[in-house]
């Protein structure tokens, strides 16, 4: 099987160039307290669809504790949401949806590769695929000291705000 190419070199991106910190990130994600997979956006090519954002996993986060305990891993599902946060800021910034909030749609060929544990940075790169009106389509790829740990294709809708909190 053929090795699958990097969406962007790592060379191609700088992690200490900060462009979105926690707080910029917050004005486009309603994440909130644990649920905030970020730490920060460090590159933006609105050009080709690319975002670069991490996550620094410190032994606080929540899933440290019983994820596994002795032996703490970061689950799959929140390396997936990690990789959401990143196309959810992306989409929202450039206003892709035309939406308010977007959520899951689905994830396709998801593979974990790498361990994740406290301590580590977790990189996170995004590409836009394809935007249709109630839909978008990204690729991702996350790594662990350019080691990759998770792949896989996410999809994004609007979700009904104002439904949602309509009482």
């Amino acid at each position: 099987m053929a090795k699958k190419s990097l969406i962007l070199e790592h060379s191609d991106y700088d992690l200490n160039n900060v462009v979105a910190d926690l707080e910029e990130i917050s004005r486009y994600n309603p994440q909130r307290f644990e649920m905030a997979q970020l730490t920060a956006i460090c590159h933006e090519d609105a050009e080709n669809n690319v975002c670069v954002g991490y996550k620094d996993i410190g032994p606080d986060d929540f899933w440290v504790r019983g994820h596994m305990p002795g032996l703490p891993l970061m689950p799959g599902v929140i390396m997936c949401e990690a990789a959401a946060q990143v196309a959810s800021y992306y989409a929202l910034k450039h206003n892709l949806l035309d939406a308010k909030m977007i959520g899951y749609g689905g994830l396709d060929e998801v593979r974990f590769r790498g361990l994740v544990r406290p301590g580590d940075r977790f990189v996170i790169v995004v590409r836009l695929l394809k935007v249709r009106r109630m839909m978008l389509t990204c690729e991702f790829q996350c790594f662990v000291d350019k080691n990759l740990a998770c792949e896989g294709v996410l999809k994004g809708i609007p979700l009904p705000v104002d439904e949602l909190t309509a009482e």
